[in-house]
């Protein structure tokens, strides 16, 4: 029987290396886009060499990258190996990060602790679990010694665009087909399902014309926002379709960004806007994309002027389908549950999330998988996406002994 208050031990002896070791990891930018992260996989390989952990760099054709609209991915494998017999259990954890953006207070980059928390982009999304699941599998090995089944590290660097060229192109290559798998996620819950998202880009074009004689053109600006309103109207609908997944409510529609025009004095020739519909798990994404499509095309046919209508293109840039739990996924959520609980002084829900990942790849190939890591209770409280994103270092430490353990009940 593995003893866990050996394995909490070593964690607690070795934490101020793995501090360090996430420091590291924030210092290396993988703003994406640009989407430039093979450095920052380097960075992780000559990191975890010292530990005498062996990682297989697999870089994606460099057209294929530029293809997707990033500059460079290279993935890590860590393959560590403890006998023929049992289950291998796969950890995935993204580098790749959204930008900065603005009104950060501590160095987006610079790893800095204060009052207990450790600040920087993708110091909670994330790079935290770099440094977890790579802690974990050490204390594992110091301690618990399985003799039995083996642990592979995943190290992608693409979630933000989708994971296809993350988990989805060592799936896709072959690389890799684990028993199990845990993918980075909080502390104070285990997640079995989650959102799919559609993104689309609508672009309305319609006829440039001087300011002063606006009746000559057709204003694609108008044309978008009339547009806009049948999709945005929408939500209201969208909030009568409930999911049954715990922690996840109802589908939604957000815009996110809008670009057009060519000067004040002109009227807008074109108008880009991009689009983000959140799916819950019992949605068809085939016919959630069809309505959508059908409600632009119906407020595109509405708008009409003296000068004649617009016409507009609308392009798929992603469909991640949700995330459903598989029945084999159990042994994972029992262990976390169990010791999370214990760790934490709280029980441990299991339940959904509104957000999309990556981990939807492995359920796809047919591998069970739980979302669980190093964070806080909720998304807004990490600050991810947004200035000051910061990891509380105890829920690091927590986490790290609770996947510990948990590794430990899976190979025993």
């Amino acid at each position: 029987m593995t003893d866990y208050a050996k394995l909490d031990a070593w964690i607690d002896a070795h934490f101020d290396e793995e501090v360090a070791f996430l420091q590291e990891m924030v210092r290396v930018p993988t703003d994406t886009p640009p989407g430039n992260n093979a450095p920052h996989a380097e960075r992780t390989a000559e990191l975890i060499a010292a530990w005498g952990f062996d990682a297989e760099k697999h870089a994606v054709p460099a057209q294929e990258v530029k293809d997707y609209g990033l500059k460079s991915i290279t993935n890590l494998i860590v393959r560590r190996k403890y006998g023929d017999a049992g289950r291998t259990v796969a950890l995935n954890a993204h580098g790749d990060v959204v930008p900065p953006g603005e009104g950060w207070t501590h160095d987006p980059y610079g790893g800095e602790i204060e009052n207990g928390q450790l600040f920087g982009r993708a110091a909670a999304v994330s790079k935290s679990d770099f440094a977890s699941f790579s802690f974990a599998v050490r204390a594992l090995e110091a301690v618990a010694r399985p003799t039995r089944g083996s642990v592979e590290l995943h190290f992608t660097y693409d979630e933000e665009f989708g994971g296809l060229l993350g988990p989805g192109w060592l799936l896709k290559q072959g690389l890799t087909k684990p028993d199990l798998m845990i993918a980075a996620g909080f502390s104070y819950e285990v997640v079995t399902a989650h959102n799919g998202c559609l993104q689309m880009e609508v672009t309305v074009h319609g006829k440039m014309a001087h300011a002063a004689i606006p009746a000559t053109g057709v204003d694609a600006l108008q044309g978008a926002v009339h547009i806009l309103n049948a999709l945005y109207a929408q939500n209201a609908r969208y909030q009568q379709v409930t999911s049954k997944v715990e922690g996840i409510t109802h589908p939604y529609l957000n815009v996110g960004r809008i670009e057009g025009g060519t000067n004040t004095n002109v009227v807008p020739g074109k108008v880009m806007f991009k689009l983000d519909r959140r799916m819950i798990p019992e949605e068809n994404p085939a016919e959630v994309e069809a309505d959508i499509r059908d409600v632009i095309a119906k407020a595109a046919a509405e708008f009409t002027t003296p000068a004649g209508g617009i016409t507009v293109d609308v392009k798929r840039l992603l469909l991640a389908n949700s995330m459903k739990p598989l029945p084999g996924n159990r042994p994972l959520v029992e262990a976390i549950q169990k010791h999370g609980a214990e760790l934490f002084g709280q029980p441990i829900a299991a339940m959904g999330t509104p957000l999309y990942t990556d981990v939807r790849l492995y359920g796809e190939a047919g591998i069970p998988g739980v979302i669980y890591g190093a964070g806080p209770r909720t998304v807004l409280e990490s600050h991810a996406k947004r200035n000051d994103e910061r990891i509380d270092l105890e829920d690091l430490r927590r986490a790290t002994k609770v996947i510990a353990r948990t590794l430990a009940d899976l190979l025993a």
